[in-house]
């Protein structure tokens, strides 16, 4: 007779940080997010974003580049700069549109780049996407639901 299984530990809520100077992106972001089952944490400027990444410890972070005191790219740069720090996924999430500036997204590391006006389904594409591709789970299904 085989022993019976042990249930398994609850999963841990993943937690985004998300970074916006706009009150208004942020609350459309964290709605949609948590309507996913994500737990989500807010930061007003590329400063408090710092602050709040060593005080949430975030799963991803979901990053503006025009804010004040800090733009999204500093913000980058000190993340990608800190040993603690620069494996967390980026999603950037702005109005610059240039080539250039998508272009200097991905040279800095971002891991999706994503442009507003936006549509909140590809912003949750992206998020679970990167989450699915960093999981443990089996390296053969690349899969995902919607």
């Amino acid at each position: 007779m085989a022993a019976p299984k042990q249930p398994s530990a609850p999963k841990r809520k993943r937690k985004i940080l998300a970074v916006d100077d706009e009150r208004h992106i942020l609350r459309l972001i964290q709605v949609n997010l948590e309507r996913e089952g994500y737990d989500v944490a807010l930061a007003f400027d590329g400063k408090d974003a710092l602050s709040k990444v060593d005080s949430e410890k975030p799963d991803l972070i979901v990053l503006d580049v025009m804010m004040p005191f800090m733009d999204g790219f500093e913000v980058l740069k000190h993340l990608r700069s800190a040993p603690k720090t620069k494996d967390i996924p980026v999603i950037m999430l702005t109005a610059k549109a240039q080539d250039a500036d998508v272009f200097r997204g991905w040279a800095s590391g971002v891991d999706m780049y994503l442009t507003k006006p936006f549509n909140p389904m590809e912003l949750l594409t992206f998020v679970k996407r990167i989450f699915h591709t960093r999981s443990d789970d089996d390296p053969g299904d690349k899969t995902f639901e919607l």
